[in-house]
């Protein structure tokens, strides 16, 4: 009886995450109701002894606690170096008056500025460029279309660039030079099939901008970048080095910015807001419960064998690995790529699907690359979204089928090559 009501509260509280815009109601007070009211629906109805089950909750508390540092870390220091304006350093270098070379320009930078920072962040740093530098709305459509489409591809082959492949990473199902050689091509390829459908409809030269307020650097902006950038950048590298998990690495990262930035700026009541306890304010915090919550409730699936009996269910079903995993990407386009790679893994265990195992690349390269297929299906899709109030049925029209064939290219080219 208690895994109908886990079911229930589970499909109930996903349905409301999907229908966010419309019932108005923040899905990470959704997900974190869900993941006490699972466990609560656990405890009461496990035949297990109160100890084991809390031993349960303990052990799934101390992985996503793991995932949830990370993140903290991570979004803090990319707040900093964006409250210094260190990122005018990438976004200089992207100005030209042709559509077509600002479209390949953009493209290239946002895949490869996903791949250090994430996908979320790179969108909204993109396409606040593309609104400085192109006034016309009509010219930015398919530019900010091509920026999610880059930040996606761009975030999935990095254990750093997008939080479903942070999660494989972090939980062990993969390690960082090997998702990056394995995902680097199937990812490329995703972003250059509808990058090259686009060039041939991008033609003629962008209108000026009107002069606006110049963005000027901070004081010691360049040094917060370079250290920002080395910080993320060096987390595999620490990880490898010391065996310790790669929430320490971030940790340390910070650490360092945060005494540069106290050393900076303390002298100086007027830069209060490029110091870490300001920038601290800035973080999403809410997008940070949504990830506790959704990872704690799908814990306590786990924890009730759920998870197992889905799997073994699908086993019978799918044979291929390949299927499956481009199903789960279909998947990530209609609904979050979070709770789905956080089911995942706990459907298919590492001692049958060991770290680095075909199945981890082809689901952090399909929930990562498939959200991209609709403009609801990643964070950065639903940021773009609010945006340029760029609605659901005009992106599905203009932009879905070349992305959704890039998507399959990709995968095949994991596949066979």
């Amino acid at each position: 009886m208690s895994y109908i009501f886990l079911i229930v509260i589970f499909a109930l509280g996903y349905t409301a995450i999907i229908f966010e815009h419309i019932l108005k109601i923040n899905k990470s007070a959704v997900a974190i109701f869900m993941a006490v009211a699972c466990w609560a629906v656990f405890f009461l109805g496990s035949p297990h002894s109160l100890s084991e089950n809390i031993a349960h909750l303990n052990l799934d508390v101390s992985g996503v606690a793991q995932i949830i540092f990370f993140l903290l870390g991570a979004m803090t220091i990319v707040e900093l170096i964006d409250s210094h304006h260190g990122f005018k350093v990438v976004t200089d270098a992207i100005r030209t008056t042709s559509k077509r070379k600002m479209l390949w320009l953009i493209a290239i930078a946002t895949f490869f500025l996903s791949a250090i920072l994430d996908n979320l962040t790179t969108t909204i740093l993109m396409v606040s460029l593309l609104r400085k530098l192109i006034p016309d709305t009509k010219d930015r459509f398919l530019l900010c279309c091509l920026v999610v489409v880059a930040a996606n591809a761009g975030g999935a082959w990095t254990p750093i660039g997008d939080v479903t492949t942070t999660m494989l990473w972090i939980n062990g199902q993969l390690t960082s030079f090997a998702v990056m050689k394995a995902l680097f091509t199937p990812s490329v390829l995703s972003v250059l099939v509808p990058l090259v459908y686009f060039s041939f409809r991008m033609k003629g030269r962008i209108s000026p901008a009107s002069k606006e307020k110049q963005v000027v650097e901070e004081p010691g902006a360049r040094l917060v970048f370079v250290l920002g950038v080395l910080g993320l950048v060096s987390v595999p590298v620490f990880k490898a080095m010391t065996g310790l998990p790669p929430f320490m690495g971030i940790l340390i990262s910070l650490s360092i910015l945060w005494l540069v930035t106290d050393g900076l700026h303390h002298k100086h009541e007027q830069r209060r807001h490029l110091r870490v306890p300001y920038v601290l304010t800035k973080v999403d915090i809410s997008g940070v419960l949504f990830f506790l919550g959704i990872l704690l409730c799908v814990g306590s699936l786990q924890a009730a064998g759920l998870l197992k009996d889905l799997a073994t269910w699908l086993g019978g079903q799918v044979e291929s690995l390949a299927t499956l995993a481009t199903f789960i990407g279909l998947f990530s386009a209609v609904v979050d790529n979070v709770p789905l790679v956080a089911a995942t893994m706990g459907m298919y265990p590492l001692e049958t699907f060991p770290p680095d195992h075909a199945l981890w690349h082809m689901i952090a390269y399909a929930a990562g690359t498939g959200g991209s297929i609709l403009i609801i299906g990643s964070s950065s899709g639903v940021a773009l979204m609010g945006m340029e109030k760029i609605d659901f049925m005009t992106y599905m029209k203009k932009v879905s089928i070349p992305v959704l064939i890039g998507y399959l290219i990709g995968m095949a080219a994991y596949v066979y090559l």
